[in-house]
């Protein structure tokens, strides 16, 4: 589901300027990174060096640097002459990625269900919990933290670090969509129809059906892509 799976990528930190002797290459690709996840650089837009530069306190070839590493993510793209801009995502971009998120999710859910880990599905009960009281709510915006923390919940306590890893990078281009999806309650009511039965799976752990309960989850969010305005996709 869209934006719903939101899977998502963990909240990463909010990378906060630094003095140009501690910004790193690492650090500003971060800084961006985040702008392009929460909207605040959008697809087709272009990445003013000398912005950045002000902005992150940094040095010009560590801006160059972190467009390289942003260009190798997929995140960005860089043309000669005309510098580096935000990559636009077609909808066979998206669809892949969706593909690529139902096998690495439907892993870290059979993962987490094979696993005792009574912390980690205790929580995963309680935001089942939330999500069940604020379905109704019309909060879009709360529902949609709960449902990127329930995903992100499941990656991590699936203990499979490359799947969480290439997940978060997946997530990022898509993030806008996945919050879109979640304006209308019929969404919510679909989505959270699904994080019922993935809950439900993992804590009984019954390990092939929290496998294919998320793989299904997050190609009904696929399937949901018709209803996503035109402006994300090029």
């Amino acid at each position: 589901m869209l934006r719903d799976e939101l899977m998502t990528k963990p909240a990463s930190k909010k990378s906060k300027p630094q003095t140009s002797d501690q910004m790193s290459a690492i650090a500003v690709a971060d800084w961006v990174r985040d702008k392009i996840r929460l909207g605040g650089f959008v697809p087709g837009q272009r990445l003013v060096e000398n912005d950045i530069v002000t902005s992150t306190k940094s040095s010009r070839s560590k801006v160059r640097e972190a467009f390289q590493r942003l260009e190798i993510e997929g995140l960005i793209e860089i043309a000669e002459f005309k510098g580096a801009s935000v990559k636009r995502l077609s909808l066979a971009d998206v669809q892949n990625i969706y593909k690529t998120r139902m096998a690495l999710e439907g892993l870290a859910a059979s993962e987490l269900a094979a696993k005792t880990a009574p912390e980690v599905k205790k929580r995963l009960g309680e935001l089942q919990q939330q999500m069940n009281e604020w379905e109704d709510k019309g909060d879009h915006e709360r529902y949609a933290q709960l449902n990127s923390e329930w995903h992100n919940l499941i990656i991590q306590g699936s203990g499979n670090q490359y799947a969480a890893q290439f997940l978060s990078q997946l997530t990022v281009p898509i993030y806008r969509l996945l919050f879109s999806s979640f304006y209308k309650v019929r969404r919510i009511q679909s989505a959270n129809a699904d994080h019922r039965e993935i809950t439900s799976a993992i804590l009984e752990g019954r390990v092939a059906d929290a496998e294919t309960a998320m793989r299904n989850h997050i190609l009904h969010g696929l399937d949901a892509l018709s209803e996503i305005n035109a402006e994300f996709f090029s």
